[in-house]
């Protein structure tokens, strides 16, 4: 057989393996280059209405922190909200959010409607910070440590175990060191 022959179908049959194997993957696990690093120097104007907006030295006050990225746009930030309020009610960690790519008007009447778990809350109109922390999409939750490293990266909804099991666990680990 000639090359031009052979060289077509193992082309193929490399991509169809790499098809299969991408098949086989969760989309909710997207590796972060991210994690143990600091968080990306930034800082975001408040949404509108609010006192406070959020910089990279929010981050670094010797607090574990919770940073949320959502925007009034998006169905699934309204699925894990009520999570969100609960963390912040119980005082436990405080909870920030980055508005993403929202018009300020929407997010001042989404938080007002649903609720504002968020001590302070950064409007990311362009939506530069949110990739310069390696947002894919929103929602997004980071756990952030007290050295203002993030430690931890949810991608999509929290669920009732994911704010359990993956979160407020890492959180109550790293208070303890």
């Amino acid at each position: 057989m000639r090359l031009t022959h052979i060289l077509p179908l193992v082309l193929f049959a490399v991509v169809a393996l790499a098809l299969g194997i991408g098949l086989t993957l969760n989309p909710r696990i997207i590796p972060s280059a991210l994690i143990d690093k600091p968080v990306p120097e930034f800082t975001l104007p408040p949404v509108d209405g609010r006192p406070n907006g959020l910089a990279a030295d929010d981050l670094r006050t010797g607090d574990v922190a919770i940073v949320n990225v959502f925007a009034s746009w998006c169905g699934p930030c309204r699925i894990e909200h009520p999570l969100l309020m609960e963390i912040a009610r119980s005082g436990e960690v405080p909870v920030h959010g980055i508005n993403y790519k929202d018009l300020p008007r929407n997010a001042v009447t989404w938080l007002k409607r649903y609720g504002d778990p968020y001590q302070r809350v950064g409007s990311d109109r362009n939506g530069r910070v949110s990739i310069d922390w390696g947002v894919y999409g929103v929602p997004e939750t980071f756990v952030v440590d007290r050295d203002g490293r993030i430690a931890y990266k949810h991608v999509g909804p929290m669920t009732r175990d994911d704010m359990d099991d993956k979160i407020m666990k890492k959180v109550r680990e790293l208070q303890r060191k």
